[in-house]
């Protein structure tokens, strides 16, 4: 299993998901969700189909749901997929993906202690590199990861497929 041992940052602890982080996972994305876009609507009680996404993602050995939690509260989440690729000759990528932290907690360093946290997994992997998307309304979001390191180096391009 990667990482189920909790690191500890000042005031943060950051672990892998668990099934009763659902609600709150699910609520941050909601609430990170850039105006003009879907945002996720959260019914209670939450349907089966959370449940086996969770419970798939949980068991695969290249992916690793995460929480940062403060007192108790989950206040950040974001996902981790280690990928091979031809081209790294057998060394993987890691890509992060669906980074939120809770709108009282922004700007607080929470974010860039996951992050930091997150390279520091690729590293301890000897991962040839760390790489995420971003909306590109989320322009806060670009600052943020550029003050990280991260290069805005890619146009990425999706097709909704329903």
């Amino acid at each position: 299993m990667l990482y189920s041992e909790e690191k500890r940052f000042p005031d943060l602890v950051i672990r892998r998901a668990r099934v009763e982080d659902l609600s709150s996972i699910l609520s941050l994305i909601s609430d990170g969700t850039p105006e003009g876009t879907p945002s996720t609507i959260i019914p209670d009680p939450l349907p089966n189909g959370y449940f086996e996404a969770f419970s798939r993602i949980d068991s695969e050995p290249n992916q690793a749901l995460m929480v940062g939690e403060l007192n108790g509260e989950v206040v950040g989440t974001f996902q981790l997929s280690f990928l091979t690729y031809l081209s790294g000759a057998g060394r993987e990528d890691l890509q992060i993906e669906s980074v939120h932290v809770a709108k009282e907690h922004r700007g607080k360093g929470l974010g860039a202690s996951m992050m930091k946290w997150a390279i520091a997994a690729a590293r301890q992997k000897d991962c040839r590199r760390v790489q995420l998307t971003t909306n590109k309304k989320r322009i806060d979001a670009h600052r943020f990861y550029e003050n990280l390191g991260f290069k805005l180096s890619h146009e990425g391009a999706k097709m909704n497929l329903d």
